[in-house]
């Protein structure tokens, strides 16, 4: 059973501060992943990139009142209710998914071996992400008020 946080006690002030919190979130760890890049601590850039489109699906997800605990849940409930319904491009959806199973790879295979080009390609990929779940966040919080 999926176990889901409900965010229905929070008035829409409150539910459009915290997606503007996640959403910050979100351009402050892709602003930690280019860094680490840079640094050639490829696999830290990757886990941070993962994390930045991570906060900016959690920042859509504050305004429909819903949370989980587990990364899974939270991006299933994305995939099904924005990516499958077509508000949101598969391709966008197809992102996250990479990203986590990246991040999983990445954090928990002994061996894994963290390149630069898959580290870019995942930045770039966040680089992209990030602004284009904005602009539908800005839109559905500016739907709600």
């Amino acid at each position: 059973m999926l176990k889901t946080k409900v965010l229905s006690f929070m008035q829409l002030n409150e539910k459009i501060s915290l997606s503007n919190y996640r959403l910050e979130k979100a351009k402050e760890e892709l602003d930690t992943a280019i860094k680490l890049l840079e640094i050639n601590k490829f696999a830290k850039a990757l886990n941070c990139s993962y994390y930045a489109m991570f906060h900016a699906v959690r920042s859509l997800l504050a305004l429909d009142e819903f949370d989980a605990k587990k990364h899974s849940s939270v991006i299933s409930y994305f995939i099904k209710n924005y990516v499958l319904t077509n508000k949101i491009d598969k391709e966008i959806g197809k992102t996250i998914i990479k990203a986590e199973r990246v991040r999983n790879d990445s954090d928990y295979k002994d061996y894994y071996y963290a390149t630069k080009e898959s580290t870019e390609t995942q930045i770039n990929r966040a680089e992209t992400f990030i602004p284009h779940l904005e602009k539908f966040i800005i839109q559905k919080q500016n739907e709600l008020k």
